[in-house]
């Protein structure tokens, strides 16, 4: 995919768990296994009730799938590796490790958007309902998710490119569970001025617009259903947004705890430990996050499950 720069530095050793008991390795490896898979089926529920169910061929569900989709390939970007990770230190090549960070900016980034859009959508809903069909139409939902794709993939060209023209020409070893991108700056023997300048103004755009654009989003809902006479209709329309507010929360909160607070108060189990939250938990949390209090998603689940025990009983 990318032509990576000669240095005497030819692979890399992710320290990640391994430095832990090995009673603990094992229960880890349980854990996170356990986690991974519930990630994948919970993920494929989503994706495939929505694809089955006419009921659900909604903008806010075409969305919901997309998500679910990325988050599904965002954890088997990081997860399979970490596996094999907590039982002993893993060796990556620089090819492997720049692949490996081109997904995970990509998966991301795209996360961050479609977080974005599905706001956007929560919006018209609300503010605008008896409009909601003409202006959010299949055209325009299909151009979101592009865009959103679109502008992740050019944005991790632009950053895993920068990376690989860094030399690295002792120090190899990273003490995560995948090639983290500060953890790699930090190794490289070269100038990373211009890698951390575009982190902190392009990058910090990327991620920062999305937020922006949620936040106004849901300043304008909340004012429109203050506005909503009856406790009845000011309740359903907060619980529209309900789980997308705590799909943001978890995920924006778990951005800026780790990126933007003071990283000289951070140690390396701090790190490990945030970053697994939006690499393993949240990908795991979120099909119960929008399909525990969802009543059509629940059957269309339900029915799932039903036609899956009667098959498996004939």
């Amino acid at each position: 995919m990318i032509q990576a720069n000669q240095s005497s530095v030819s692979e890399f050793l992710l320290l990640g768990l391994s430095r832990h008991p090995q009673q603990q390795k094992q229960i880890l490896f349980v854990l996170f296994l356990s986690m991974y898979l519930a990630t994948v089926l919970g993920n494929l529920l989503i994706i495939l009730a929505i694809s089955t169910d006419s009921r659900l061929h909604t903008p806010m569900y075409y969305f919901l799938s997309n998500l679910s989709f990325v988050d599904l390939c965002f954890s088997s970007t990081i997860v399979p590796k970490m596996l094999a990770n907590t039982l002993s230190s893993e060796i990556m090549s620089f090819l492997e490790c720049l692949t490996q960070l081109y997904f995970l900016i990509t998966l991301a980034i795209t996360d961050n958007f479609l977080l974005a859009v599905m706001a956007y959508d929560r919006f018209v809903a609300v503010c605008h309902p008896l409009h909601y069909t003409t202006k959010m139409n299949p055209k325009l939902c299909a151009l979101l998710v592009t865009g959103s794709w679109v502008i992740a993939i050019l944005n991790a060209r632009l950053h895993t490119l920068l990376v690989s023209r860094l030399s690295f020409c002792v120090a190899n070893t990273i003490p995560h569970f995948f090639c983290e991108m500060t953890a790699l700056l930090r190794l490289s023997c070269s100038d990373t001025h211009l890698n951390e300048m575009m982190i902190l103004t392009e990058g910090g755009l990327i991620m920062m617009i999305p937020l922006v654009c949620i936040l106004v989003s849901y300043i304008s809902i909340t004012s429109a259903v203050l506005r909503v006479p009856s406790t009845k209709g000011k309740w359903k329309a907060f619980s529209t947004c309900g789980s997308h507010l705590a799909a943001v929360s978890l995920f924006y909160g778990t951005i800026i705890a780790l990126y933007f607070s003071p990283s000289s108060s951070h140690s390396a189990e701090y790190d490990i430990a945030a970053s697994m939250m939006y690499t393993v938990v949240i990908p795991m949390l979120n099909p119960f996050i929008y399909s525990l209090r969802n009543r059509d998603m629940k059957g269309a689940l339900t029915k799932i499950i039903s036609m899956n025990c009667f098959y498996v009983q004939q």
